[in-house]
């Protein structure tokens, strides 16, 4: 196992993630951009259909950059729009079982109940306490855990094994083994790194890289947006890749990440970007 670590931001569709070879990748951790969602996406999408051709897109490569037997964890969440719901997670289920994943968990992301971003909804039953009024607030999303085929455990030499133990105290203590998970999110401070852009909290992917992968091994965002994903890969001794569409983002990714221009601050990370058209 190599101490060297990889860190690679690509500015690009993950569309097409033709910087990686089949079978190079040991987890993805991504949040693909919520359907039009009104306060972080707002028309991004001329339909519904053609987000989900994008993630179907993204799904296929994902198939085949993952290495045999890994897992995809994919944090997202039904959208709601003009009284109109979106049922995200039962269709990004669908695209993933149809690509011949088995699907493996379903985590609920459990947010503080007194930080309700989009809406108060619940507030339509107390003016009208009758029936048909309900409308409940929103404080979760989904973690949905995709694996590609069966896992070897013999295939991780004993060392490797060994450096990437678990710490059961950490388990216990934050109850990660139920599926309910609670995990504050990304609170909206003044000046924030994050400010303007949907990012999930650092415990997401930490959790996930620990639980799904291998110090040495690589990780995957690919929509990479802030670069919460590759922060905490290379915190856990991970490579890491990511695929960001919106180059202003890049600023952000390069702060969060430690990395100014091909250079990074830690001397056993070596940061490249790749920027297929120029900035």
């Amino acid at each position: 196992m190599n101490d060297r670590l990889d860190c690679k931001v690509i500015i690009g569709s993950s569309e097409d993630m033709k910087e990686l070879d089949n079978n190079s990748v040991h987890l993805v951790v991504t949040s693909p951009p919520y359907f039009n969602a009104p306060f972080d996406y707002p028309n991004l999408y001329k339909t519904y259909e053609q987000f989900l051709k994008l993630i179907h897109q993204v799904t296929k490569e994902i198939k085949r950059v993952l290495a045999d037997g890994r897992i995809a964890c994919i944090v997202c969440d039904d959208t709601l729009i003009k009284g109109k719901k979106y049922p995200v997670v039962a269709d990004i289920t669908r695209i993933f079982v149809k690509e011949r994943f088995k699907y493996g968990e379903r985590l609920v992301w459990l947010k503080p109940e007194g930080y309700i971003r989009i809406s108060r909804r619940s507030g339509v039953l107390l003016q009208h306490p009758y029936p048909m009024y309900y409308y409940p607030d929103n404080v979760q999303e989904s973690i949905l855990i995709f694996q590609k085929g069966d896992f070897n455990h013999n295939t991780i030499p004993k060392k490797q094994k060994s450096k990437s133990q678990i710490d059961i105290n950490e388990v216990q203590k934050q109850k990660w083994y139920l599926n309910i998970w609670n995990i504050t999110n990304v609170l909206p401070f003044k000046n924030r790194l994050e400010k303007g852009i949907a990012a999930f909290p650092d415990a997401i992917p930490y959790r996930l890289i620990k639980l799904f992968s291998h110090k040495g091994e690589t990780v995957l965002d690919p929509f990479l947006g802030s670069g919460t994903t590759l922060k905490v890969a290379k915190q856990l001794g991970r490579n890491a890749v990511g695929y960001e569409i919106d180059p202003e983002l890049l600023p952000t990714i390069k702060q969060k990440l430690g990395a100014t221009g091909a250079k990074h601050s830690s001397s056993n990370v070596k940061f490249k970007l790749i920027a297929r058209k120029q900035l």
